[in-house]
């Protein structure tokens, strides 16, 4: 994989993690319960929920850190803080079973629920079900973007950019913005306790590198969507004067009593 470009760039990864942390919703960490010590990171990528959520956890924390990327993982394991361990592993997580959990206390991950479909989110709630394992899931994109000030496309942008996350890849119908809903129906449906919280990304000038690289990622999608909008001149304007941008996102937490 190229890691200077594309959606699980390392580049972008990095690039987006400060943004990441400002918006996670903290008050959910500070209901989990305090027995936690061995988490597993799905779609863990360089690390950065690591980094975020170990120092609010108590010591010692061992972390198996998950992705389909080896070299994503070889940074995960690298840039984890002290007082944790780590193992990684090359697992795609619909293939994650109730045995993969054992030893298990907490599931989390960042930005991947909307890139799977119903029924993979729903086996998943089923796993963590059978394993009795609490998850912390961040960040699932829920398509609600304000932008300030406003554009007359930035609406049509918006529809095209959800469409496109909705879209069926390799006859996967993928989830996008609904994988919050669909997340909480099927860990409640398993018989979790479920909290969700809005965790918004808060852009505009002051992430000037950060803000320019989501509006041509987002615009960029709503363009394959959607080729007969006039997008060109749309991302000029939007570049030349970056706005303040509120991008929807959702945490959540599920706990098996």
């Amino acid at each position: 994989m190229d890691e200077t470009t594309g959606e699980f760039s390392a580049t972008w990864l990095g690039l987006r993690e400060p943004a990441d942390a400002a918006a996670r919703a903290l008050d959910l960490v500070e209901r989990l319960p305090e027995t936690v010590r061995t988490v597993r990171d799905l779609g863990c990528g360089t690390g950065s929920l690591g980094r975020w959520l170990s120092p609010h956890l108590a010591t010692p924390q061992h972390w198996i850190m998950t992705d389909l990327d080896p070299a994503l993982l070889l940074r995960a394991a690298d840039g984890m803080p002290a007082g944790t361990t780590v193992r990684t592993q090359q697992l795609d997580v619909t293939d994650l079973t109730a045995a993969d959990l054992a030893g298990t206390d907490l599931v989390t991950c960042s930005a991947l629920l909307d890139l799977l479909t119903a029924e993979e989110v729903e086996r998943l709630a089923a796993v963590c079900a059978e394993a009795r394992v609490s998850v912390l899931f961040t960040l699932s994109v829920t398509g609600e973007v304000r932008l300030a000030p406003e554009d007359p496309l930035d609406g049509q942008v918006a529809e095209a950019f959800n469409e496109h996350q909705r879209r069926t890849h390799d006859g996967r119908r993928l989830l996008g913005p609904d994988a919050p809903e669909v997340a909480a129906e099927a860990f409640g449906k398993a018989g979790a306790r479920v909290t969700v919280r809005p965790s918004p990304w808060r852009l505009g000038p002051a992430l000037p590198a950060l803000t320019a690289e989501w509006l041509r990622g987002w615009v960029g999608a709503a363009r394959e969507q959607r080729p007969d909008l006039p997008l060109d001149d749309y991302l000029d304007r939007r570049l030349a004067s970056l706005p303040h941008a509120s991008v929807g996102h959702a945490d959540l937490l599920a706990i098996f009593d």
